[in-house]
């Protein structure tokens, strides 16, 4: 017997108007890992099995009155009518809580000072206006095909003028410097250029995400607090809004414009060049995980069921460490890594 969609088994919050069934982190607990299926609560369960379908086996009285131990297990469909909701979503009071949910909330949250770094801690499964105006409003949700159709055809164009510029032979590397001992840069060493490129983007994920996006601001600075919920802020405290999972183009171009000239000025021109598609395809890379771990069904044991226990742990238990999204590579060297007894801990 199977379930619609809608009620897919996974995390859910309390919204506006009392508990739903989660849209987000479809097909999830919120504490399962690499040991176990830890509740959602982040604690080991060790009770009933789930299977696909919506199904759980059950054991109980049958038609003879058998007991749990004699009786053969049977599969009983779950509650639809009871969702899941995860204790560590609180719910909204918009009579009690700090801000006025009723309102644009941007322009709010630089008052709550000292209350701030706890209050947009505390995740909700609602959405969140940040603009009184409608215009500003929409440049500010994307949905997540949106980055791939705007800056795949990007990628591609200038994969293409890079290999080509590189296949006239005239770049050389420290040519600025010397002439005699300038290395030249062939076209076949491309692929490798753009890996680094995407591997130094996988540095620079990790490195925004820790020091820019999980800044603490000072409780006494109203800018650095509205910056930060603009940046980031938000998604913490509604981590469910699907329209707010991926970057807007917008200002994505403006942050990109600006990784660009750096590279310009570091590098020769065609150089930099095959650099920064590597580190762009690399953005478009982050962009789609993130979504995905956020409402993807990776199959477990997979490389990507991983990560998705491991960010799920970022936003629910541990803010100050597990960083990396598409790689939790940077994680060891930088000592931000969610340390493994942390998966069983109680709550």
């Amino acid at each position: 017997m199977g379930r619609p969609a809608s009620l897919s088994m996974g995390l859910s919050c309390v919204g506006r108007s009392g508990p739903r069934p989660s849209g987000a982190w479809r097909g999830w607990d919120v504490g399962q890992g690499a040991r176990g299926a830890p509740s959602a609560r982040g604690a080991k369960v060790r009770g009933t099995p789930r299977l696909r379908g919506g199904l759980r086996v059950v054991a109980g009285p049958g038609p003879t009155g058998c007991d749990a131990e004699s009786c053969p297990k049977v599969e009983k469909p779950l509650d639809a009518a009871a969702p899941r909701v995860d204790p560590r979503c609180k719910p909204v009071d918009v009579g009690t809580d700090l801000v006025d949910w009723r309102k644009p909330l941007l322009w709010q949250v630089g008052y709550l000072g000292e209350k701030y770094d706890e209050w947009v801690h505390q995740p909700v499964d609602r959405p969140i206006r940040l603009f009184h105006s409608d215009f500003v409003e929409a440049l500010s949700k994307t949905a997540w095909y949106v980055v791939f159709l705007v800056w795949t055809p990007v990628v591609l164009y200038l994969s293409w003028v890079s290999y080509t510029a590189l296949a006239q032979g005239n770049t050389r590397l420290f040519s600025s410097f010397t002439t005699e001992y300038s290395i030249p840069v062939h076209k076949y060493y491309f692929p490798f250029i753009f890996l680094l490129g995407m591997f130094l983007w996988s540095l620079l994920e990790y490195l925004i995400h820790r020091f820019v996006f999980h800044m603490k601001p000072p409780a006494s600075n109203y800018y650095l607090i509205t910056l930060h919920f603009l940046l980031h802020g938000q998604h913490h405290k509604s981590p469910f809004d699907s329209s707010r999972l991926v970057f807007p183009p917008v200002p994505a171009s403006l942050v990109i414009a600006f990784f660009y000239g750096v590279l310009r000025l570091l590098l020769p021109e065609v150089l930099g060049l095959s650099v920064f598609v590597g580190g762009l395809c690399g953005y478009v890379v982050y962009d789609m995980m993130h979504y995905y771990l956020h409402y993807g069904s990776p199959k477990e044991g997979t490389y990507l069921y991983g990560l998705k226990a491991y960010h799920v742990k970022h936003h629910f238990e541990h803010q100050k460490s597990g960083f990396g999204i598409t790689t939790r590579f940077w994680d060891h060297p930088f000592r931000t890594l969610i340390p493994e007894e942390t998966f069983e801990k109680e709550d």
